[in-house]
């Protein structure tokens, strides 16, 4: 299943990287594009115990990804 979410706070980042790791694609979309880079680069905003790891993981496995904008994906998910 593809899902877009909107948001990388602790809600968004969590819930999507936990539903990366359960097998599912998944699109963080936020408009603070500096928060973006910085989860592209692996940089995580807060502590969470094993979020780092598992956003490596399922970023490296192309199952998460995060974009400055929902346009792209909006479209193609199956949930947003």
């Amino acid at each position: 299943m593809k899902i877009l979410i909107i948001g990388t706070g602790y809600v968004g980042l969590v819930s999507g990287t936990c539903f990366a790791e359960m097998g599912h694609e998944v699109v963080c979309v936020d408009n603070d594009l500096a928060k973006i880079e910085k989860l592209n680069n692996n940089e995580v905003p807060f502590f969470e115990p094993s979020l780092a790891e598992l956003i490596a993981k399922n970023k490296n496995a192309d199952r998460l990804q995060f974009k400055g904008s929902i346009k792209e994906d909006a479209s193609s998910s199956d949930i947003i």
